[in-house]
């Protein structure tokens, strides 16, 4: 489904040259629940954003679903995104002024779908993280963890191949936070591929493998033994 073979990012800060990523060979097959470890500046966001087709890799190659997403036009990119790719972050990064069912909708909006189709298929995701009475609130009119639950609403509502979350318990409290995974573990064991990036070890202990990057390079690929593994 993905593989990455000899990935590498350099950036210029200034007149100098950043490598963010140095040669990452990763592959992540259809179903997996994977957590991105590592320390600010190890390279892991980078990594997540070429893997979500957010930018392109200097160096390297990347296929996802057997095309070659590494030299694709930024159109194309685009298309991509909005095929295949389903983001939740740590911010929920929803309208304000509109309401949970209208920002779950917006995804169809910008693909031209019909009105009445769009309203169905975003009631059908609201109703996925158990979201449905909560369809006419704004986002103000919620707790944090209904925030989260719109916001993932929103990224399945384009049934994506995969399903990105960066930090998606970083503004939650722990209890939600547990919520909020176990909702990703059960969209999982509907047949979901999460990818989620994380710095907290008892987060990353909720998916079943956990790659660890430092200092732009793969640290450790380890599987979640069921004795560690954090099942709700």
């Amino acid at each position: 489904m993905i593989q990455l073979q000899g990935i590498s990012k350099k950036y210029l800060q200034g007149k100098t040259e950043v490598e963010a990523l140095r040669g990452i060979d990763l592959t992540i097959t259809e179903g997996e629940f994977i957590a991105i470890m590592g320390p600010s500046g190890s390279g892991k966001s980078t990594l997540m954003n070429i893997i979500g087709a957010l930018d392109r890799p200097t160096a390297g190659s990347y296929f996802l679903d057997n095309e070659d997403v590494a030299t694709l036009s930024d159109d194309n990119l685009a298309d991509i995104r909005n095929r295949k790719i389903g983001f939740v972050f740590q911010t929920f990064n929803l309208l304000p002024r509109m309401s949970a069912l209208r920002n779950v909708e917006l995804p169809l909006i910008y693909a031209g779908i019909k009105p009445s189709i769009r309203k169905k298929t975003a009631l059908d995701a609201l109703d996925r993280v158990s979201l449905t009475d909560r369809a006419h609130h704004r986002p103000n009119e919620m707790s944090g963890g209904q925030r989260q639950r719109v916001a993932i609403a929103r990224a399945l509502v384009i049934n994506p191949r995969i399903l990105f979350a960066d930090e998606p318990t970083g503004n939650l409290d722990s209890k939600t936070g547990e919520d909020i995974m176990a909702l990703f573990q059960r969209l999982n064991n509907d047949g979901s591929t999460v990818v989620m990036v994380t710095h907290e070890y008892d987060v990353a202990l909720h998916a079943c493998r956990i790659v660890h990057i430092r200092d732009g390079l793969i640290n450790s690929d380890e599987k979640v033994t069921p004795e560690k593994r954090i099942i709700i």
